[in-house]
């Protein structure tokens, strides 16, 4: 009997972990990671964010530089200036709410002074990727910070003027870099630009560190192309979704929904059932 007993404390870990292991999701087992961009809720503040993420029963968020942080915090903001009990308390209110702060973005500046900040930032955070779009002249320093803060680093395609609004772009101006610098792939700027959204995803193959996953309207319905509920605008998330498992990406796909800014909840949980039951299918 206590041989029986025994056995069943050592076993108890892994049965338990068995256990859990057994409720991921088909995106989840293979590497989709949902998380919501901040700036998805910049109306409110990030706390308020970070309860609403944890309303929609996503686990994983990217912080905009510049979100207010709402509460006893005042007027300041999410960044590199916060200074390290702000830090500590904002980890301990997102793991409270079962979340974990996995990036930051999208950052820019002007000065490359401010970049070692941002990488000491993410990494005493414990991010595992800085979003941004760095000025040309600074990417040997960009590569030099990824490496030495083993930071994975992701380029956001803004339209223009932004270099980064086409992907070639951005596969020329990383083409010698380290491989844990890719691209933060907004397939719906893509769209508004005139690109063919699948064909960037395809043109990345390999490159691609995180996504602004969305849906958008069709020119015909609005002219600036605003977000829409997924599946029901002209991005073919599914056709999206099948390029990315062909590529076997793995990582975050970060919700930006930008529109009906103060009810967006409702929205947002109809996107993430939509894309839990497109992964269902082609996974």
């Amino acid at each position: 009997m206590r041989k029986f007993f025994s056995l069943l404390v050592i076993s108890l870990p892994y049965l338990l972990a068995a256990g859990c292991s057994s409720h991921e999701t088909k995106a989840e087992k293979q590497g989709w990671k949902l998380a919501v961009q901040s700036y998805t809720f910049h109306k409110f503040s990030f706390i308020e964010a970070l309860d609403k993420t944890k309303e929609l029963g996503v686990k994983y968020i990217e912080a905009f530089p510049g979100h207010k942080l709402g509460g006893k915090y005042g007027d300041a903001v999410f960044g590199y200036q916060m200074d390290e009990q702000t830090r500590k308390e904002l980890t301990d209110s997102a793991a409270a709410r079962g979340i974990k702060i996995v990036g930051s973005g999208v950052f820019t500046t002007e000065n490359s002074e401010e970049w070692e900040k941002e990488f000491q930032f993410a990494k005493a955070m414990g991010m595992e990727y800085i979003t941004c779009e760095p000025e040309l002249r600074d990417w040997e320093l960009v590569d030099k910070l990824s490496k030495k803060y083993e930071m994975r680093v992701a380029v956001h395609n803004h339209p223009k003027p932004s270099v980064y609004w086409d992907p070639q772009n951005l596969l020329f101006a990383i083409s010698k870099l380290n491989k844990g610098i890719g691209a933060c792939a907004d397939v719906g700027h893509w769209n508004r630009c005139g690109l063919d959204q699948k064909e960037c995803l395809k043109k990345l193959d390999g490159r691609i560190v995180s996504l602004h996953f969305k849906d958008i309207a069709s020119k015909q319905v609005d002219k600036a192309q605003h977000d829409v509920i997924w599946g029901t605008g002209v991005l073919d998330v599914k056709g999206m979704l099948e390029i990315l498992k062909e590529q076997r990406f793995k990582g975050y796909l970060a919700i930006e929904y930008e529109y009906n800014w103060d009810h967006s909840v409702p929205d947002i949980k109809q996107c993430i059932e939509y894309f839990k039951r497109v992964t269902d299918e082609i996974l």
